[in-house]
Parts: structure tokens; C-alpha cells; sequence
């Protein structure tokens, strides 16, 4: 009875032991000196469902056109779309 005693009592510490450094947590990564990890909101990271929620018109599709055969681009190109828009609606 002892035996058996000792035996449960060892298996029981064992067992502790062994969970203890199963559920035990790895450290992180460390970080890189020459790229510092940032993670980008999901929203910024997936521009083509503003897209799908509103269909682009035939005249956005067509001041966009213009708008590549100036060159444009950044704020001058949505100047002149939002000018070329405005003319384009039909009244």
C-alpha cells in the first residue's frame, strides 16, 4: 500500500511538472532593427470592397480615362475629376 502510495504521489508531481511546461508560453519574436513589424488595420488593407459598395457611372469611368491621358495624379487628378464630373451630369 505504501508502494502504491508513493508511486501515485510521484506521478502526481510528474504530471504537474510536465503540464506546467506544456501550457508554458513562448516568447515573442524579437523585432528586427531594419524593419520595424507594424500591422495594418484590415479596413486599409482592402480597398476593393469600398468599390463594390458603390458601382462606379459612366462618367466617373470616363473623367478617370481623361484623367490617364493628362497624366494625372494625387490632387490634381481629383480636382479634375470632380470638375469633370460636375460638367458630365445630366441636368
Amino acid at each position: 500500500m505504501i508502494r502504491f502510495a508513493s508511486s501515485l504521489a510521484t506521478a502526481a508531481v510528474a504530471s504537474f511538472l510536465l503540464v506546467g511546461a506544456a501550457t508554458a508560453q513562448t516568447p515573442a519574436p524579437a523585432a528586427t532593427k531594419t524593419a520595424p513589424a507594424k500591422a495594418a488595420p484590415a479596413e486599409k488593407m482592402a480597398p476593393a470592397d469600398k468599390t463594390a459598395e458603390k458601382p462606379r457611372t459612366a462618367a466617373s469611368l470616363e473623367c478617370s480615362k481623361q484623367a490617364d491621358a493628362k497624366g494625372l495624379h494625387g490632387t490634381e487628378r481629383r480636382k479634375f475629376r470632380s470638375e469633370c464630373k460636375k460638367t458630365t451630369k445630366p441636368n
